[in-house]
C-alpha cells in the first residue's frame, strides 16, 4: 500500500486525475510545482513515491531524482510517446520505473504500490539495487513467496542467496513460523544426517539424548539448505524421500515423523554440471528446481555498486559510531570497475574497513587495497575501439580475448578428465613422433613394433582425441572385470554413475 505520494504538476492533465486516484485509494497526496516545493515535501512528509509527470529532459528532473534516490524514495517517471530513446533517458536519470503516456490512473496507482512494496522488501532484506537483474530477482521473490513449491537459488559466493531465501520466507504465509538454515558444506556426512533429521537416544556413540533435527525445528516454516551441491549422495537419497513423502525417520528411530516444511536450496555451483558429472542425483535436482532464481555476480551489475556503498556507509557508520566524509570520484570509479570475486560480501567488508580506518577524512584511491585497485588491469574480454589498437579492430581483439578465455576453460576440463584416468605414462622412441602409452587397455595407435596389433597398452600419438583414450580405457576396464561395472569404476577411480554415463555416451556394450 502506498501511504504518501508526491506528484509534480508539470503536466496537469495527467497530475490531477492521478491525484484523485491516489486519494481514492487512501493515500495522502502532495502536489508540487518546483524542486524547492519537492524538497519541502520530502522534509515534511517523506513520501513513499514521487510521480514525475513531465519535463524529464530538463536539469531539475535529474536533481529531483537524485534527491529522491538519496532519501530512498521510489521515483516513477511518465514519458511522452515522442521522447525518443526512453530507455536511455531512464538510465541517465536513474528512475526506479517509468511508463509512457497516456497512462491509466488506476493502473498507475497499482504500479506505484508494487514499486513501494518492492523497495520495502529491499530495505527489510538488504537486497539492494536498481539494475534490471536485481529487479527481476525481486519480481520473482514476490511471485514465489505465496506458494509452497521448492526453490533453487544459484549464484556465486557472496551474492546474497540467504537474503533471498529470507525474503521469500518473510513475504510468505509462513512468515510467523521458523526460518531455519543449515550449511550442508560445513558438516561431515555422519553429522549432516543427524542435523537434518535428528536422532534418538543411543542411536550412536555419544547420542545421550533425543535430538530434534532441522526439519522438525522448521515444521510449519521454511528450511534453507545452503550449499546443497556439496551434499553426499547417501544423504541426497534420504532428502529426496522427505521431499516426496513429507516424512522421515530420526537416526535410530522406528516411527515416521511427518512435517510441513517449505524447502529452499542454495548453491554456488551449477547443479546441472554436477548432475552430468554424477556428483548430484538428477531426480533430486528436478525435485529442487521447481522454481529457480539466479543471482548475478556483482561485476555484472556495476550500476548497483554506488547504491550498495551508500547503504553500507550509512549502516556501518551508525554501527561503529564513526563519521564518514565519503570518497573521491576516482576512488568510487575504482570500486565500480573492480572484479569483486567475493561479490557483495567482499564489498561490504571493504567499506567497513574504510569506515573504521578512514574516520573523519575522505577516502582516496591510495586507500583502496592493491588487489582491488589493480583488478581493472586483468586481461578479460572487453571491447576496444579500433583507433586504440592501431592495427587490430576492437571486435577482432575482443574475439582473441574471448578465444583465450575459452581455451583456458577447455584446458582445465582436459586436465580434469586426464586426472580421472589412472594411467601410467611413459615415452617410447620408435624413430618417429613420440608415442605415449598407458598400461591396461587395448591398442589405439601403432604399437612399438609398428604393426598396429593388439597389446596390453594404450598407445597415444599426438593428434588423437581425449575421448579415444577415455573410451579405450573404459572398454579395457570392463573387459578386465568381465563386465562388472562397479569393479571397473573402482579400477578407473571414478564414480559408478559417471561410468554408467560414459558407457552410454560411447555406446559400449
Amino acid at each position: 500500500m502506498t501511504d504518501r505520494v508526491a506528484i509534480t504538476m508539470d503536466d496537469l492533465e495527467v497530475a490531477v486525475p492521478l491525484n484523485a486516484a491516489f486519494e481514492a485509494a487512501g493515500a495522502t497526496t502532495t502536489m508540487v510545482s518546483s524542486l524547492d516545493d519537492l524538497r519541502e515535501a520530502v522534509d515534511r512528509s517523506n513520501p513513499d513515491v514521487i510521480i514525475l509527470t513531465g519535463s524529464l529532459h530538463e536539469h531539475p528532473a535529474a536533481e529531483l531524482v537524485g534527491l529522491a534516490r538519496d532519501k530512498g524514495i521510489t521515483t516513477l517517471g511518465l514519458l511522452e510517446p515522442t521522447e525518443g530513446d526512453a530507455t536511455r533517458l531512464v538510465q541517465v536519470l536513474g528512475l526506479t520505473a517509468w511508463s509512457v503516456k497516456p497512462v491509466d490512473p488506476v493502473d498507475t496507482v497499482a504500479l506505484a504500490g508494487r514499486l513501494v512494496e518492492r523497495r520495502r522488501i529491499q530495505e527489510r532484506t538488504g537486497i539492494l539495487g536498481e539494475s534490471p537483474a536485481i529487479q527481476e530477482v525481486l519480481v520473482k521473490i514476490e511471485q514465489m513467496a505465496p506458494v509452497t513449491s521448492t526453490v533453487l537459488i544459484e549464484g556465486e559466493s557472496g551474492t546474497g542467496k540467504e537474503l533471498v531465501a529470507q525474503a521469500i520466507h518473510y513475504l510468505s504465509p509462513r512468515r510467523d513460523r521458523p526460518f531455519i538454515a543449515v550449511d550442508c558444506a560445513a558438516l561431515p556426512e555422519s553429522l549432516l544426517e543427524s542435523e537434518l533429521f535428528g536422532h534418538e537416544k543411543g542411536a550412536f556413540t555419544g547420542a545421550a539424548e533425543r535430538r530434534l533435527g532441522r526439519f522438525e525445528l522448521a515444521n510449519g516454516g521454511t528450511l534453507l539448505l545452503d550449499e546443497v551441491g556439496q551434499m553426499r549422495l547417501s544423504v541426497q537419497v534420504k532428502l529426496l524421500r522427505v521431499l516426496e513423502s513429507r516424512a522421515f525417520f530420526r537416526v535410530g528411530g522406528t516411527q515416521p515423523i511427518h512435517v510441513d516444511v517449505r524447502v529452499i536450496a542454495a548453491t554456488n555451483r551449477s547443479l546441472k554440471e554436477s548432475v552430468a558429472l554424477g556428483e548430484f542425483r538428477d531426480d533430486l535436482f528436478y525435485r529442487l528446481n521447481v522454481l529457480a532464481i539466479y543471482l548475478p555476480p556483482l561485476r555484472e551489475r556495476k550500476s548497483d555498486i554506488p547504491i550498495l556503498i551508500r547503504r553500507f556507509v550509512r549502516d556501518l557508520s551508525r554501527t561503529h559510531g564513526r563519521s564518514f566524509r565519503g570518497m573521491t570520484r576516482e576512488a568510487l570509479d575504482i570500486l565500480v570497475n573492480a572484479h569483486w570475486p567475493g561479490n557483495v560480501r567482499q564489498l561490504r567488508n571493504l567499506i567497513e574497513s574504510m569506515v573504521v580506518l578512514g574516520h573523519g577524512r575522505e577516502i582516496q584511491p591510495t586507500d583502496i587495497p592493491t588487489d582491488i585497485r589493480d583488478a581493472g588491469t586483468r586481461l578479460l574480454p572487453m571491447r576496444v575501439a579500433p583507433e586504440a589498437t592501431g592495427q587490430i579492430a576492437g571486435q577482432e581483439l575482443e574475439f582473441i580475448f574471448r578465444s583465450l578465455v575459452e581455451l583456458k576453460v577447455q584446458m582445465e576440463d582436459l586436465r580434469r578428465r586426464l586426472d580421472e584416468l589412472p594411467h601410467q605414462v611413459e615415452v617410447i622412441d620408435i624413430g618417429r613422433a613420440p608415442v605415449y602409452t598407458g598400461v591396461g587397455a587395448e591398442v589405439l595407435g601403432i604399437d612399438d613394433d609398428g604393426r598396429g596389433e593388439s597389446s596390453e597398452k594404450v598407445i597415444y600419438r599426438p593428434g588423437m582425441r581425449m575421448s579415444d583414450v577415455e573410451r579405450a580405457a573404459i572398454d579395457a576396464a570392463l573387459a578386465e572385470t568381465g563386465g562388472n561395472r562397479r569393479r571397473a569404476a573402482e579400477n578407473l577411480g571414478i564414480g559408478e554413475r559417471t561410468l554408467y554415463r560414459k558407457i552410454k555416451e560411447y555406446g559400449l556394450a
